[in-house]
């Protein structure tokens, strides 16, 4: 019995050790941790995004829709912001900005501190074709195709009243496929559309850690919407991240400075401190009720900061 005994024990060892989940190690041969996901847990900042536009003349303006959809999605998928929904009837579009330049972001900046909206993101499709090269002979020709498209995306910081962030993307893409002579002009179409689609989107990509790192520098700002008795209700709640027992610092309006040679906008100050107020409750999804903490006088309107 003993000599069938321990040929089973090693039958036994080998299964376990093949049925059991094979182990990362490191470079080093030490067994790694698993990789542990970290999730934002500061307040969010309200954006607005503005629809872009496509000022090459290919691709139309399904492409400034491509853009601005796959913007919406890489920024709703950081967890930091929240994209107002009503951005495209509020301030209207990135074509409206570029084309009436200074005078619209002025108005831009009124509406957007009414609605609480920390800063404006806004651009435009400079550049998008595709390149292709066939072989000369043969019934089924082999095409290789290169795509390549340039978007510039701007950032407009509404308290500071200014433009913080200009940058310009590129987004490339080769692609080989073997293609019919004669190929109907709508597939064709349709497959020349889908590559400058897709480096449209390759390029809005690229800008996520630059928009991540812009706006990790700039102040979150709410509003103070409404007094009821010692009620005090902000424009902030649960989605926005304002926890229950946080402090705010109200803040009144911050003065614009200009240049006295130029007359150019310098900046704006950055307000006195009225007095705090500590959240003790929700309303709805992003609304909150704080009550007075310290100081007084605070007004509808007034603006208010993480203390």
């Amino acid at each position: 019995m003993r000599k069938y005994f321990l040929p089973i024990l090693l039958i036994l060892a080998t299964s376990c050790s093949l049925l059991a989940p094979p182990q990362r190690r490191d470079n080093r041969g030490r067994q790694a941790r698993p990789m542990e996901r970290t999730h934002f847990t500061g307040v969010k900042k309200k954006v607005a995004l503005l629809t872009f536009f496509n000022e090459s003349p290919f691709g139309g303006q399904d492409l400034g829709v491509v853009a601005t959809e796959e913007l919406r999605r890489e920024i709703n998928r950081t967890g930091q912001f929240i994209v107002d929904p009503m951005s495209a009837r509020l301030f209207g579009s990135s074509k409206q900005v570029y084309s009436q330049g200074g005078s619209k972001l002025v108005q831009m900046t009124r509406k957007a501190k009414g609605e609480g909206i920390n800063f404006v993101i806004f651009g435009r499709i400079i550049e998008a074709r595709v390149r292709e090269k066939s072989d000369e002979v043969g019934f089924v020709r082999s095409t290789k195709s290169y795509s390549e498209a340039k978007v510039e995306i701007r950032i407009f910081d509404v308290n500071s009243n200014k433009e913080i962030y200009t940058d310009t993307l590129n987004g490339y893409a080769d692609d080989k496929s073997y293609r019919f002579f004669k190929s109907d002009q709508q597939s064709k179409s349709k497959y020349r559309q889908d590559l400058l689609r897709y480096v449209v989107k390759v390029a809005v990509r690229r800008s996520i850690p630059r928009i991540l790192d812009t706006a990790a520098k700039l102040e979150w700002v709410g509003r103070v919407a409404k007094i009821i008795g010692n009620n005090i209700y902000v424009n902030a709640g649960r989605d926005s991240g304002l926890n229950i027992g946080d402090v705010l610092k109200v803040v009144t309006e911050g003065v614009d400075i200009y240049d006295p040679e130029t007359g150019a906008l310098i900046g704006v100050s950055k307000g006195e401190v009225k007095g705090t107020i500590e959240i003790i409750d929700y309303v709805g999804p992003d609304a909150s009720i704080g009550i007075l903490h310290s100081g007084g006088s605070v007004h509808e309107g007034d603006f208010v900061k993480l203390y």
